[in-house]
């Protein structure tokens, strides 16, 4: 396995011009259903819903919370992110106990993401649409590793339902329209740069890390121990 300092240097010598070529291969429009936004049903159709789960670098929190949206509701951290569940448990007084290592963006009481509207028709809207972090920017792709090479974004919601190149796609009903190169190249450019910074916050992390025995939930992120409203842990703890 290689390091994380070698994956880093495969992300950054990753060719837009050719990340762009498959995107264009597999071609995609986005139809504005939502899906990608909203909680996901059941796989047999029966239990709750699985909350929305995207990954958020605290940089993009931060700019999240800065948007015209959030400044005209006056959001705080958490109004904007919460802990990626992944590792936590529950508590015998229904709240959470552990470490996590990324931030996820916050969902609604129905599980989709916070940002996300509908209008009557059922057509979809990001409400922060030019501040959406890259795990939104580039759905429905990730990069994939080649040549045994290691390198591979974390995957969003949806199988991989094709590949060309380093490029994945996941599932999502607006694979094999037609996308015009500008398009593809945009969408290729935000590829490259989450690839890159995945692994930068990956990297933080690890360099960051300080064990803890604090109670309550504690986020592990590339600028060290924070609590679930983003304020740094205690050193003293």
């Amino acid at each position: 396995m290689e390091s994380l300092e070698a994956e880093l240097d495969h992300a950054r010598a990753l060719s837009v011009a050719e990340l762009a070529d498959a995107i264009e291969s597999i071609g995609f429009e986005c139809t504005r259903c939502g899906a990608c936004c909203k909680a996901a049903e059941p796989v047999d159709g029966d239990g709750d819903r699985e909350p929305h789960t995207a990954t958020v670098f605290p940089d993009e929190i931060r700019r999240l919370r800065a948007s015209e949206e959030a400044r005209d509701r006056e959001y705080d951290w958490r109004d904007v992110a919460r802990p990626m569940p992944y590792g936590l448990a529950e508590t015998d007084d229904g709240d959470h106990a552990g470490e996590t290592f990324e931030w996820a963006i916050q969902t609604d009481d129905c599980g989709d993401c916070t940002f996300y509207t509908e209008s009557d028709d059922g057509t979809g809207a990001c409400t922060v649409h030019d501040d959406r972090p890259l795990v939104c920017r580039t759905y429905p792709f990730s990069v994939g590793g080649s040549g045994g090479d290691g390198l591979g974004t974390t995957e969003p919601m949806g199988g991989v339902v094709d590949r060309a190149g380093a490029v994945r796609a996941h599932e999502c009903e607006g694979l094999g329209r037609d996308i015009p190169r500008e398009d593809a190249e945009e969408l290729a450019a935000a590829l490259k740069e989450r690839a890159v910074r995945e692994l930068e916050e990956a990297i933080g992390v690890r360099d960051n890390y300080r064990p803890t025995d604090a109670d309550g939930v504690v986020v592990h992120d590339s600028e060290g121990q924070k609590r679930p409203d983003g304020t740094p842990l205690d050193e003293t703890i």
